[in-house]
């Protein structure tokens, strides 16, 4: 059986940690900090972000980054993407040559505006995939039937991993297109911050259709423009996993909107989660990507606005209706 190592012990990792672990997989989850990891191992519970589920008791649980990387074969990256780099630095030399290494992150990384397959290739010479997708943690863990998308440049990798993460519950399709899946997965989250604006504004379901309609031409434009496929963002890892996450309370980024929207400071709302919501940092990054591309992109504009220039979220939306009009389709 491979032996497989999850980074990260998030919601998420810990989903696919378990998920793995289910199919008989010799897996290990590695966990940042280690009162924690002593804890998993001890309650087979993860008290911070998956509290109301028992994991496995074949799923190891370590803190030991050097010990859980030193016969993987399979490497699945879920850390946070700002925190990714350090992390990848520190494991580095603990990765065996033939590993590979699956990103689950969805982020881009504001100094360098590269996305988690491109931070992982910058520090670690390996074959490398990425997993991504509408798919909420809780859904997932509770066997909810679930689609993702698994891309790689390299064919029989990609086919490979789809054998390895597929179940008859979390069904996964294999793609080529990794700047496209993976920029999917990172802007939607900016999109869904706008979302949840909108709805904690109060602007109805009208509003929301045409915000997530706009968001993905405006995710297409840019990721065209860095060589991505059109047709990615009408997938699973575009317009799929667009429409959950601004259509969702279990959406962190949606959550972090509506309470922006019901006029809730960006700093209070922060201060009181454990889980990151990769959307507000990823906003920087996205409005970084329009300027570097010259890529209109109105909406990402004006999340950009209220989160680091304080700018008034109603404010934010009149600015947006009151756009120079234009034809739908252009360009």
């Amino acid at each position: 059986m491979s032996y497989i190592t999850v980074i990260g012990a998030g919601s998420w990792g810990t989903t696919l940690a378990e998920l793995l672990a289910q199919k008989e997989y010799d897996v290990t989850l590695w966990v940042y900090e280690r009162e924690l990891a002593e804890e998993m191992d001890r309650t087979r519970v993860n008290s911070v972000y998956l509290p109301d589920v028992k994991v496995s008791d074949n799923l190891k649980i370590t803190s030991d980054l050097e010990k859980t990387l030193s016969n993987a074969r399979y490497i699945v990256s879920v850390i946070p993407t700002q925190f990714m780099r350090p992390v990848l630095a520190q494991a580095a030399p603990h990765i065996p040559e033939d590993a590979v290494i699956i990103s689950a992150s969805k982020g881009i990384e504001n100094e360098t505006l590269l996305t988690c397959s491109q931070i992982i290739k910058q520090s670690v010479d390996r074959t490398v995939a990425v997993l991504s997708g509408p798919s909420f943690a809780k859904e997932v863990i509770n066997r909810m039937p679930t689609a993702v998308t698994l891309a790689s440049e390299d064919y029989a990798t990609c086919l490979l991993l789809q054998e390895v993460f597929n179940t008859n519950y979390f069904r996964v399709y294999s793609h080529h297109d990794m700047i496209g899946v993976e920029l999917g997965g990172a802007l939607k989250n900016v999109m869904a911050i706008a979302s949840g604006i909108s709805d904690g504004l109060g602007l109805g379901n009208s509003a929301r259709s045409a915000l997530i309609t706009r968001a993905l031409a405006e995710m297409t434009r840019l990721g065209v423009m860095m060589g991505a496929s059109e047709n990615t963002f009408s997938g699973l890892s575009g317009v799929g996993d667009l429409v959950l996450t601004c259509s969702s309370n279990l959406s962190r980024n949606y959550t972090v909107g509506f309470e922006l929207g019901r006029g809730d400071k960006l700093v209070d709302i922060i201060a009181k989660r454990k889980s990151v919501a990769e959307g507000v940092a990823t906003t920087k990054s996205a409005h970084g990507l329009a300027q570097k591309y010259n890529v209109e992109m109105p909406i990402v504009a004006e999340v950009y606005k209220v989160l680091y220039e304080d700018k008034n979220p109603s404010v934010a939306v009149q600015d947006l209706m009151k756009r120079t009009l234009k034809a739908e389709f252009y360009g």
